[in-house]
């Protein structure tokens, strides 16, 4: 079954939705949306990882202004949701690059071994294309309502 990774759509699962589409009864556990939030979490953190590790991620603030104003092809943005506004404007998206801050401090620290991280970036490669798509995807479940650049992507609900 394919939904929109917008939490509000998800959260229609209880009133019957899946199992309209099912044209079966479906049981629905609580807490569906949050437990599929945190394995969208999971995913986009292993995938940041892995780029990490194959040398297509950086983190720090220097590093990524490294990166954003030297010529690196860069594929994405990433700064904590809960990071200093402040300190974030001083990055800026590249022409061409996509930005995410739906990962909190911790959870961007933990795809790049630390504690915490604020400001990370991705260069091109099909690996960064993959982490784009799924952050794609948790930013929909993040935000209330989703946003229209989010409603044609689809996330995989079992």
């Amino acid at each position: 079954m394919w939904v929109t990774a917008d939490r509000a759509i998800l959260e229609q699962a209880k009133k019957g939705q899946f199992s309209k589409s099912a044209k079966a009864p479906v049981s629905v556990p609580d807490g569906l949306v949050d437990e599929v939030e945190r394995q969208m979490v999971r995913r986009v953190v292993d995938l940041i990882a892995l780029a990490r590790k194959a040398g297509l991620a950086v983190t720090g603030f220097e590093k990524v202004k490294g990166w954003v104003s030297g010529g690196e092809n860069v594929r994405a943005l990433l700064q904590a949701s809960d990071g200093s506004e402040r300190g974030k404007t001083k990055l800026w998206t590249p022409e061409g690059a996509r930005y995410f801050g739906c990962l909190t401090a911790q959870e961007l620290g933990l795809a790049f071994g630390r504690g915490t991280a604020i400001h990370g970036a991705l260069a091109s490669g099909r690996l960064s294309d993959r982490v784009v798509e799924e952050a794609t995807k948790l930013k929909g479940l993040r935000e209330i309502g989703g946003d229209e650049g989010i409603a044609s992507e689809g996330i995989e609900a079992t």
